[in-house]
């Protein structure tokens, strides 16, 4: 029997590879904020997607939507928590009234960030901006709504399509002597791809067996900074014969107090994947493998 897989959020950078990913699972009906008429996800007015669940009456529902803009989100709290919290906690409610498995997406930014450890599913939460605080209530509301589950906390996620930050620091390169990129923030650059093809060998495993479903760190492997994750883009940008602006000894390390935001970064966003790997029998590839990926696309242009 085919499932009907609904896909919430469709044009985002996961939301964009989930549509591949899922595509050999079942039918996927993939949605978003500007889809036409009963397909619209409006994740602005949660109520209206329990109309939209209700209608499609999907086996399986993969939320990929979220208000990501950290910065942005300090200034609309409500906004970010309509579309972090309570829609999510509205479409885990419908999953339970219909029996359908729901997967969502969470971040390191639920965590304070504190010490180097690496933090595993049981490691205390401590949000340290609107964004942090808006996604922990989201990943509760599931998690309470009755319904079977699967939460992914990710971070740092990237995509050779649209705006990244390889992208950015490609640009900088070219037009600038010098470039300052924070060293005190670690964590690991991970691929909407590999997201994306993660979530649907687990959704396959969950269904067939529900003691599988619940919460999940997801992250590729190793550990970078931000200067380290620059570091890396512009070596390979000369190597691959681009043409830079920027001299060998123009790329500085700086600490976050030198570059002040709106949103209180955490420092530490090492999360540890031993429970999915032991879990689902998956190995997770180093996070240079999905970099130097998108690095080969993006520079073969």
């Amino acid at each position: 029997m085919s499932r009907t897989i609904l896909l919430l959020g469709k044009n985002g950078q996961v939301g964009w590879e989930l549509q591949r990913a899922l595509a050999p699972l079942g039918t996927v009906v993939a949605c978003d904020f500007d889809s036409p008429g009963d397909l619209r996800a409006d994740f602005s007015a949660p109520e209206s997607l329990r109309a939209l669940v209700r209608r499609v009456r999907p086996d399986v529902i993969v939320n990929s939507a979220a208000h990501t803009a950290v910065d942005k989100a300090e200034s609309e709290p409500d906004v970010a928590r309509a579309l972090n919290a309570t829609a999510p906690g509205v479409v885990a409610e419908t999953a339970a009234e219909l029996g359908a498995l729901m997967v969502h997406y969470s971040t390191d930014y639920v965590f304070d960030g504190s010490g180097s450890q690496w933090r595993d599913e049981s490691a205390a939460t401590g949000p340290l901006s609107v964004y942090g605080r808006t996604k922990l209530e989201g990943e509760q509301l599931v998690a309470t709504s009755g319904c079977r589950h699967l939460i992914l906390r990710t971070s740092w996620v990237f995509a050779a399509r649209g705006g990244n930050f390889a992208k950015t620091m490609l640009r900088l390169a070219a037009e600038r002597e010098q470039l300052k990129v924070i060293d005190d923030q670690f964590g690991a650059p991970t691929s909407a791809e590999l997201l994306a093809d993660i979530t649907a060998q687990t959704l396959l495993r969950v269904q067939a067996d529900a003691s599988l479903g619940g919460l999940y760190h997801c992250v590729a492997g190793g550990e970078t900074s931000w200067f380290g994750y620059a570091s890396r883009v512009i070596d390979r940008a000369r190597a691959a014969g681009r043409p830079l602006k920027l001299p060998a000894d123009g790329l500085l390390p700086i600490g976050t107090p030198e570059y002040p935001t709106p949103a209180t970064r955490p420092l530490n966003s090492r999360l540890s994947t031993q429970k999915l790997q032991r879990s689902f029998g998956l190995v997770l590839p180093d996070w240079r493998f999905g970099v130097d990926r998108m690095l080969d696309e993006i520079l073969a242009h």
